[in-house]
């Protein structure tokens, strides 16, 4: 495989990479230029929110092609065109041959909740200070352990669970927040979704970590439940706020994540008619709110 990497101010980078794909590039993707340093720009808030910007102040555009002489080619086409005059060519270069399904696989590696309760690939050995583990590789849906809200939310499972307690994971992605509350001794646990390849990947994964869970759409909640689990983002919660606080028992616990710091009020607010919401947990720049139900 051959690279071209082009360096382009933001009004070129459309008009690059559609040159590219009609050249016949196999594949193509940009990338943040100031990366790395403090130009650095963030362009993606949280879904629902308005971007900063249309794009980065400077971009690399990066495309590969299957023969050098195609990248080449394309190369030289470029240079030509008056479109470019503003932009620069960095290089055509050999793409080394890598296994890329090792170097995937070297992105993730055992990550620790508490001491003893850990998130484990299945292409790692368990530490051994691991006696609770869930054995969860990368997959379509949401939940590996490595984020914030999920770790936060788990480390309050490992905290809070007893047996036997009746759990609701909403909104479940992989199923990780159902799994650690089966793990940790809940009594029953459903896990729902709108997606269908969460509840496929809940399962699968429920079934590699010899969990009991039950799965499917929200409207198939049997509530109430001693503790209601929500990992979503801000905006939906604010909509599911009485759906969710009708889902908890008397003395039962309302766990939610996917909040950033600064949206803390906005939540109580949406929560007040029904519950008063507290930060439990932060950790880079998101928290974990909770509540017990009176």
């Amino acid at each position: 495989m051959f690279e071209i990497c082009i360096l382009s101010p933001q009004d070129q980078v459309e008009i690059i990479s559609d040159a590219l794909m009609v050249l016949d590039a196999c594949s193509l993707y940009i990338e943040d230029a100031d990366a790395h340093t403090d130009a650095e720009l963030a362009l993606f808030g949280e879904p629902g929110m308005p971007q900063h910007q249309a794009g980065w102040i400077h971009s690399r555009v990066i495309a590969l092609f299957n023969e050098k002489e195609d990248a080449e080619q394309a190369s030289q086409w470029l240079t030509q065109q008056e479109f470019m005059a503003q932009c620069k060519i960095l290089q055509v270069s050999q793409v080394p041959e890598q296994d890329w399904v090792r170097l995937t696989q070297s992105q993730f590696t055992p990550v620790s909740i508490t001491e003893d309760f850990w998130i484990v690939p299945t292409w790692h050995q368990p530490p051994a200070q691991a006696k609770i583990m869930i054995r969860l590789d990368p997959g379509l849906a949401f939940g590996t352990g490595t984020h914030p809200t999920t770790s936060m939310c788990l480390r309050w499972i490992a905290q809070h669970i007893q047996s036997p307690q009746r759990v609701l994971d909403y909104g479940c992605g992989s199923g990780i927040l159902a799994i650690g509350a089966y793990l940790h001794g809940a009594k029953q646990v459903d896990a729902v979704d709108i997606d269908p390849e969460a509840l496929v990947a809940t399962q699968n994964n429920a079934l590699a970590n010899h969990c009991v869970i039950q799965s499917g759409l929200p409207d198939q909640c049997m509530g109430p439940y001693d503790v209601v689990l929500a990992n979503i983002l801000a905006s939906p919660l604010k909509v599911l706020a009485p759906l969710l606080c009708e889902q908890v028992q008397a003395k039962g616990h309302l766990v939610l994540a996917g909040i950033l710091s600064r949206q803390a009020e906005e939540l109580q607010q949406a929560y007040q008619p029904y519950l008063n919401l507290r930060v439990h947990d932060e950790q880079e720049g998101w928290i974990l709110m909770t509540s017990t139900k009176s």
